[in-house]
């Protein structure tokens, strides 16, 4: 029987996962910075991105363990080798690869796992996902994930993919363990754009995560 990882303790403290994809590696840090500083310390950077690989030992140290650093849109266990290597944190793939899984399992590393369907969302967990991406989550709607909940009882899910702020609550109050945000949390921040702006929006997002867990 397979084990898991544990869903890190600093994203169940503040349950927002900002998924940077520039340009350029080089835009990450002053992005990533802000993101710590105003309590976002879940960040995923995304292999897309040309050299965020060689990037992340000094985005680790500028994180001075004040936050988690993944690496997402691993595709190969050649890819999730090297995001090992390197010193990710946590690892997030856009779909439901058995033996990438595997991979982070052995290495005691979180992974989330890209899914949709019922038959992929169960593959990915039996195999030992720390939770679901479940992605495209834009498209379904946060009812899906209390649907999942039926059958899953005991499932942990990320929805990721064309999530807007507005979104956060009802994901939250579905049962998921976080929300994956990506343009509509940085904006243009990671192509130059206002830092200050950055900041303001990650303040409403941080808002709306205490909100979703007020009581009712």
């Amino acid at each position: 029987m397979n084990t898991r990882s544990e869903i890190p303790a600093r994203l169940r403290q503040m349950p927002i996962v900002a998924v940077l994809r520039a340009d350029r590696a080089q835009a990450y840090a002053p992005v990533v910075q802000v993101l710590i500083d105003e309590g976002v310390v879940s960040i995923e950077l995304t292999l897309t991105t040309p050299d965020t690989l060689a990037h992340l030992p000094q985005l680790r140290e500028l994180a001075a363990g004040r936050a988690d650093i993944g690496i997402g849109t691993i595709t190969s266990v050649e890819q999730a080798d090297a995001a090992i290597a390197a010193g990710a944190d946590y690892l997030v793939t856009p779909v439901t690869d058995v033996e990438i899984i595997k991979r982070a399992v052995a290495a005691d590393v979180p992974v989330f796992p890209g899914a949709m369907t019922p038959t992929e969302v169960n593959a990915a967990w039996q195999a030992g996902a720390t939770a679901v991406k479940l992605f495209p989550a834009g498209t379904v709607g946060a009812s899906f994930g209390s649907h999942l909940r039926g059958p899953f009882p005991h499932l942990e899910f990320v929805p990721s993919g064309g999530i807007g702020l507005d979104e956060i609550e009802p994901w939250l109050r579905a049962g998921a363990a976080a929300v994956s945000l990506g343009s509509p949390l940085l904006g243009d921040a990671l192509r130059g754009g206002s830092t200050d702006t950055l900041r303001e929006r990650i303040r409403r997002t941080v808002a709306v995560v205490d909100q979703a867990r007020a009581p009712r």
